[in-house]
């Protein structure tokens, strides 16, 4: 069993993407002892104020607009239950497995932290559901992104205290079920912990590491779609010469330059300099510009989320000065605009990926745009079988629907709370975007190795001889072909592109 020790300061992407996919068990998270103790003292500052009956944000006042209303001392526990309950309104489908316990994760390694006054009994029991797998069941909508991810931690935090809906041992249950048969108790909140388990950026954090992750294996397999379909196109592998990207230094241009090289590297299917055919279509000679670019987003993405995760987003923050003196400061670390920002740029390129590669399918299935290299649609008896004519338009229609979603949910903002938070980042709603059209890019990519696969068999046929593919792209080819036949009377075409779903999912697992 592996063991991940959380401090609020060191989890890293490979951490929570274990932890996500991973089964319970496999990996066990523990609190570091530094950690437990920063948890305690915090704790123990939340109780002193209580004990000296301050005012206090969250602690001893309500919420948001109820910011001015004091609460008794004897009402305090109740207090943090209501914003439990109450804030529980998400709507939609619940997240699936991978995404809640990097949610968990990620909550509790913020909290981990020690500022945010939470008692080391409750954050343990986080922990513990981590660890057994009780999965709270969170619904996709509902949150703002400021303050945070309220409605969707607020499921999440219903189980801690034995209401709501959970998953365990593949039954969906009640809280206080699920934790019964894992031999476990519900917490009773105390002051500060309800608003500190629901305060914060961490669901939007938790989809936007997953989908960042994936981003990055989609656009190193787009390099090798883009190759494939440039050898059964019969095209040159020139424009990818480094002294041409040297000129233009953009880090990822470079590298994704060189990259194709690296593919294409053995290839018996590109062609030379030659006089009569000096240079390909954009989609094939700007791949290192254009593919480059949306690498630029999701290397933003990763750094600011690798930030983003051992940060402390909930409000108000513990701080226990040198001296002794305790403060409590309001600020709005909860707030999701770094991130909403970062999902739409995201989103962006992966619908620019998207759009090159249904335009290197329709440069594959139209025969006057590939000179002649392939027949029209891919099919040797065209009007009889319709051929792959019609996978171009599902490739189309994702790439429409990607357009739709790049709209750039960070723009948007409406006043909640009385007017009170007047400005929300939509940081949740940019997250949920990018997974569908990472979805959608995925699909694309499938239908593209689909296509170029197809092509590759046409230039095998016409060039009499064996040939060799490039060292990047025989396996990705291999793999199809293990799974999908060269297609020479229309059949039943659902069953194959599920087939090269597969291949997409096989290499991003890999």
């Amino acid at each position: 069993m592996k063991e991940i020790v959380i401090d609020g300061e060191n989890l890293t992407f490979e951490q929570v993407v274990a932890v996500a996919y991973g089964k319970p068990g496999e990996t066990q998270v523990v609190l570091a002892d530094a950690a437990k103790s920063n948890v305690e003292r915090a704790a123990a500052a939340v109780q002193a104020l209580l004990d000296r009956g301050e005012i206090a944000y969250g602690i001893t006042t309500g919420f948001g607009a109820f910011k001015d209303k004091i609460i008794s001392r004897e009402e305090v526990e109740l207090l943090q239950r209501n914003i439990v309950l109450s804030h529980a309104v998400g709507v939609g489908k619940p997240f699936d497995t991978a995404t809640v316990r990097a949610i968990m994760l990620i909550r509790a390694n913020t909290l981990a932290r020690g500022f945010s006054g939470i008692r080391l009994e409750t954050l343990e029991l986080v922990v513990e559901l981590l660890n057994r797998g009780i999965h709270p069941v969170i619904p996709e909508k509902g949150s703002l992104g400021a303050s945070g991810d309220l409605a969707p931690l607020a499921h999440f935090a219903c189980v801690l205290i034995g209401e709501g809906v959970a998953e365990y041992n593949g039954e969906v249950v009640s809280g206080g079920e699920a934790l019964t048969s894992a031999g476990l108790t519900p917490v009773t909140l105390a002051a500060k912990e309800g608003l500190a388990l629901t305060n914060g950026t961490t669901v939007m954090t938790a989809i936007g590491l997953l989908e960042t992750w994936r981003s990055k294996k989609l656009a190193d397999l787009a390099d090798i779609s883009g190759c494939l379909s440039l050898e059964a196109l019969n095209g040159t592998e020139l424009a990818f010469d480094e002294r041409i990207h040297a000129l233009r230094p953009h880090p990822r241009q470079i590298e994704t330059a060189r990259n194709l090289r690296g593919i294409l590297q053995g290839s018996e299917f590109v062609r030379g300099f030659d006089p009569a055919n000096v240079q390909d279509a954009y989609t094939l000679r700007c791949m290192p510009q254009v593919h480059g670019a949306c690498r630029d987003a999701v290397a933003y993405a990763e750094w600011l989320i690798k930030l983003e995760l051992n940060a402390v987003t909930d409000n108000p923050l513990i701080f226990i000065n040198d001296d002794g003196s305790i403060e409590v400061i309001s600020g709005g670390n909860f707030h999701g605009e770094p991130l909403a920002l970062a999902f739409d740029y995201l989103t962006i390129a992966l619908a620019e990926l998207a759009n090159i590669a249904e335009r290197r399918i329709m440069r594959l299935t139209d025969e006057a745009s590939n000179a002649h290299v392939l027949p029209a649609f891919l099919t040797e008896s065209g009007g009889l079988n319709s051929g792959f004519m019609i996978v171009q338009y599902t490739a189309a229609a994702l790439c429409t629907e990607n357009k739709v979603l790049a709209h750039p949910a960070s723009v948007d903002t409406i006043p909640s709370s009385a007017n009170v938070e007047d400005h929300v980042s939509m940081g949740l709603t940019a997250a949920l975007k990018l997974r569908q059209v990472a979805e959608n890019f995925a699909t694309v990519l499938a239908l593209e190795l689909f296509c170029a696969s197809q092509g590759i068999d046409f230039r095998k046929k016409a060039c009499g001889t064996p040939r060799n593919l490039g060292i990047g792209t025989d396996p990705l080819y291999s793999a199809i072909r293990e799974r999908i036949p060269f297609i020479e009377n229309d059949v039943y075409m659902k069953t194959h592109i599920d087939a090269a779903l597969e291949v997409v999912t096989m290499f991003v697992d890999s």
